[in-house]
């Protein structure tokens, strides 16, 4: 391992951050009063899936991923556009204000969000196949280091702005969910 396998991590692990990063975005936007024991949890939930989907890819092999790795974008696309339409009407609807207060992302929430912004990470671990298992290993907690702290960043802008665009930020955020499934879905096509 030399300076250009770190560096080449470093830059793996910001580029696969950037679809959990505006999802984090978007939960701080939903839910501005959300508690930092909850951002730190939800930014690690999303680094764990974001670190172990390459090593998953690097473990699975060419074989069976060359299998499924053309549903990848199919799969995010739907479960991101699901989750941002799910904002969209939610946000539209009219809601009393305990309702509106009392606004939380759930378990289950996090879980979906979090398969769909890391599933395209899967096939990054094509790209780290020559590697030693140590060297992928490495990889992946960079990747997830990286995406946690990404993550919690987001959450904060989002919820900083979420605070001040009230009921304006659910539907921004499902808006951001919506562009980000069409993101991963157009790269992962073309």
């Amino acid at each position: 391992m030399n300076f250009i396998y770190f560096l080449n991590s470093f830059l793996l692990g910001i580029a696969l951050a950037m679809d959990a990063c505006a999802v984090s975005m978007a939960n701080g936007l939903n839910e501005p009063k959300i508690l930092l024991k909850k951002i730190l949890g939800i930014s690690a939930l999303f680094g764990l899936f974001q670190g172990a989907m390459p090593l998953l890819g690097y473990l699975i092999g060419h074989a069976f991923i060359e299998y499924i790795e053309k549903f990848i974008p199919w799969i995010a696309l739907i479960l991101l556009l699901f989750l941002g339409i799910k904002a969209i009407i939610e946000a539209v609807r009219e809601k009393d204000e305990e309702e509106k207060n009392n606004q939380h992302i759930t378990l289950k929430l996090v879980f979906v969000q979090a398969i769909a912004t890391s599933i395209d990470a899967l096939s990054v671990g094509l790209t780290i196949s020559d590697y030693k298992l140590i060297e992928a290993i490495v990889t992946a907690i960079i990747i997830a280091v990286i995406t946690t702290l990404i993550c919690i960043a987001a959450h904060f802008i989002g919820k900083k702005f979420g605070t001040k665009l009230g009921n304006k930020a659910e539907i921004l955020g499902g808006i951001i969910l919506i562009i980000v499934g069409l993101e991963i879905f157009f790269t992962g096509i073309f």
